[in-house]
């Protein structure tokens, strides 16, 4: 196609060809971790979320499932490695980069899989950070004791239900290495709704660590109000947690 004349008169000219635009850059979220490995062993949900989200902190991840079609369900633009095998397969592993990983993560379907992945890395390999995936909570005690760090799928997902459903008292989240403060999701009376944190704090003699409000996490002021459905997680020494809870049981009591 021809272009428009020329000022200078000599001739018609070319149309400028379309430049293809370059996508965006990734984002990388901020992390405390300085760019690190990842390995992680499935490619279900729960995996490719995962190393979704160490990738988005600008971490390099490899991702380990014995059935090569699971690898479809990683984003196009995932730039992890993949590999076909088994997690607790040790060429697999190495394969992997797990000697040079700084956390390894088992979160397949199989309870036996994952424990015996975890096992073989931190024994074997001498990965620190470990954790794996189990759905019969009586196991996952028996290899948190051990060493392994556990996440319960089913025991986890039954909490919070009830939780949602059925006032049960405090329900700890975090306790210090001395034991001594806890951060603790409280339930309170629905008579607190319209008060301030400052009130709460003060009634309480805790600290409001942060509330969960619509589903996300934020962190009041001392006059903030709270409103309905707010999820309320208090720092309190750990002996007193009884006590704080009996108090935000009750209505706050009328002033003046």
């Amino acid at each position: 196609m021809l272009g428009p004349e020329p000022l200078d008169g000599t001739g018609p000219t070319t149309a400028p060809t379309a430049r293809r635009l370059s996508p965006p850059p990734r984002r990388v979220r901020a992390c405390s971790v300085p760019r690190v490995h990842f390995v992680i062993m499935g490619c279900g949900r729960v995996g490719v979320t995962v190393a979704e989200s160490l990738e988005s902190f600008g971490h390099s991840v490899a991702v380990i499932d014995f059935n090569p079609d699971s690898f479809r369900r990683l984003p196009p633009e995932f730039e992890g490695q993949r590999v076909t095998g088994m997690g607790f397969d040790r060429d697999s592993l190495r394969q992997a980069g797990i000697e040079d990983a700084y956390g390894f993560a088992a979160v397949s379907n199989g309870d036996n899989s994952n424990i015996l992945s975890a096992r073989v890395v931190r024994e074997t390999f001498g990965v620190d950070n470990v954790v794996a995936r189990i759905y019969d909570p009586r196991r996952a005690e028996v290899y948190q004791r051990l060493g392994i760090t556990t996440v319960a799928t089913v025991r986890w997902t039954a909490d919070q239900i009830l939780r949602r459903i059925l006032p049960m008292g405090a329900a700890s989240e975090y306790r210090d290495a001395s034991g001594l403060v806890s951060l603790v999701e409280m339930d309170l009376n629905t008579r607190w709704i319209g008060h301030s944190v400052r009130r709460l704090e003060s009634d309480a003699g805790a600290r409001v660590a942060y509330l969960s409000r619509l589903g996300e996490g934020m962190l009041p002021s001392t006059d903030a109000v709270l409103q309905e459905n707010d999820v309320v997680h208090m720092m309190v020494r750990t002996d007193e947690i009884g006590a704080v809870q009996r108090i935000l049981a009750e209505p706050p009591a009328r002033e003046g």
